[in-house]
């Protein structure tokens, strides 16, 4: 039977084989990505697209070219962040996270292999930067027994025939989050093992142009995520009936809607309990004319994380002339700290200059001014003046790195929080700002 171009069901029917971002559009495909809901977003505001795979071959040049600058043989990734950057593909990534049966080596010419679930090795067939897929890697003690040993020895013997073959036998090779067995293991095959963490922020510190436009369009659906969040509480948190849990489940319900993927945390809390921050949301009912602030930490479409924080007044009566003042300060030290960004600035001139939060706001401050993101929270991390460690960061910003600016206003034994964050890119003259959502007006004394 014939089967015609037709018959192909697609994602989105007013496109041809292939979407703007070079996904298939089919939709049946294996591999995951933005949904119709995202796409038809992004095309109402003219939103650029990445090419998916232009930006997968620049990621794996990247870590090869920060692999053969290290003299390694290679670079082995377990953590499941490093594995996506590398691969693109997903597979179970929070059970993956504390089950470990995912792992890629990228040898020093390039040849790169993936170990993943036994049963579902067709995963990252799309990617053709990918050469091989096995299985063998899950090295934890459920999956395995008391025959773990076994396991590594086999998986370590895998990796020094591929070093032999791809990394010119060079037995230096850089880890990120081996289990212990196939530590051992790799060193008793005669690995040189080097902290390989340090070689993969430092490659996905810097964005190419598609992973920029891929935050771009990320970012704008995490807000419009958040915007459904913030119709929902200013509706239904005056009637006395919402919790904070009813709230932050809209956020999630909305981001997977559009092909985002987890969020990292539970931060949003309400009232008393914004006070001392870090308490993570749960069942109590919001009351009308309280404070609700929140962190994101989202990892979105692309699997970008979009990593903003906002705080709302919900309710009929203006909010306390203290947390508007407070909110105001809170603007007012991010947006002082962002225009210090720009190329060749270093960390060091950052954490000098850095604006300075009220005393009575300094014991509860965030626990840094500015941080990394990407694919999650990244390297590096610019802390404040009081908790910077001298030689931990001596380096300068480069165009394509991307950060989050921060302010927690907290005032000690307070009854309130105010949690503002941005995200920006480095640009060659200086930054853009990602984030568009707008500060609360009732808070900001409009």
């Amino acid at each position: 039977m014939n089967k015609h171009f037709s018959d192909t069901r697609k994602i989105d029917p007013t496109k041809g084989t292939y979407l703007d971002d070079g996904n298939k559009n089919d939709n049946n495909r294996i591999e995951i990505g933005p949904t119709l809901l995202a796409y038809s977003e992004w095309e109402e505001i003219g939103l650029k697209l990445p090419n998916l795979n232009r930006m997968r071959e620049f990621r794996w040049k990247r870590l090869t070219s920060h692999i053969v600058d290290r003299d390694l043989g290679g670079l082995l990734m377990f953590d499941p962040l490093n594995i996506r950057y590398s691969t693109d593909s997903t597979n179970m990534q929070l059970w993956n996270s504390h089950n470990p049966f995912r792992a890629v080596l990228i040898c020093a010419d390039g040849y790169m292999v993936l170990w993943d679930y036994k049963n579902s090795p067709f995963l990252s067939k799309f990617n053709p930067l990918v050469k091989e897929q096995r299985s063998g890697a899950d090295l934890f003690y459920f999956d395995r027994g008391d025959k773990i040993d076994v396991a590594a020895d086999e998986f370590s013997k895998q990796v020094k025939d591929l070093i032999v073959k791809h990394g010119g036998s060079n037995m230096r090779l850089a880890i990120d989050k081996p289990m212990l067995h196939g530590l051992r293991a790799l060193e008793a095959i005669g690995f040189s093992v080097i902290p390989g963490e340090e070689c993969t922020e430092k490659a996905r510190s810097v964005k190419g142009e598609d992973e920029i436009l891929a935050m771009r369009a990320a970012c704008h659906a995490c807000e419009q995520s958040v915007l459904e969040m913030e119709h929902f509480a200013r509706k239904y948190i005056p009637t006395g009936n919402v919790s904070e849990d009813d709230v932050w489940a809209v956020l999630h319900a909305a981001n997977i809607k559009r092909g985002g993927e987890w969020i990292e945390t539970r931060l949003l809390a309400s009232g008393p309990r914004t006070n001392p921050w870090f308490q993570e949301c749960g069942p109590r009912i919001i009351q009308n004319n309280e404070i609700v602030s929140f962190d994101t930490d989202l990892i979105g479409a692309y699997g970008m994380c979009c990593d903003i924080s906002r705080s709302w007044w919900i309710g009929n009566k203006p909010p306390p002339s203290d947390m508007v003042y407070a909110m105001q300060h809170g603007v007012e030290h991010i947006k002082t700290n962002m225009e210090m960004l720009k190329p060749g600035v270093s960390i060091n001139e950052l954490v000098a200059n850095c604006h300075s939060l009220d005393q009575n706001f300094q014991d509860q401050k965030y626990g840094c001014a500015m941080h990394g993101v990407g694919l999650c929270d990244e390297w590096p991390l610019v802390a404040y003046p009081d908790q910077h460690v001298k030689g931990a960061y001596d380096y300068i910003l480069e165009p394509g790195m991307a950060l989050c600016v921060e302010a927690l206003v907290s005032p000690k034994n307070g009854d309130f929080s105010i949690k503002l964050e941005d995200q920006v890119i480095i640009t060659e003259t200086g930054y853009e700002n990602l984030t568009k959502y707008p500060f609360d007006d009732r808070l900001m004394g409009k």
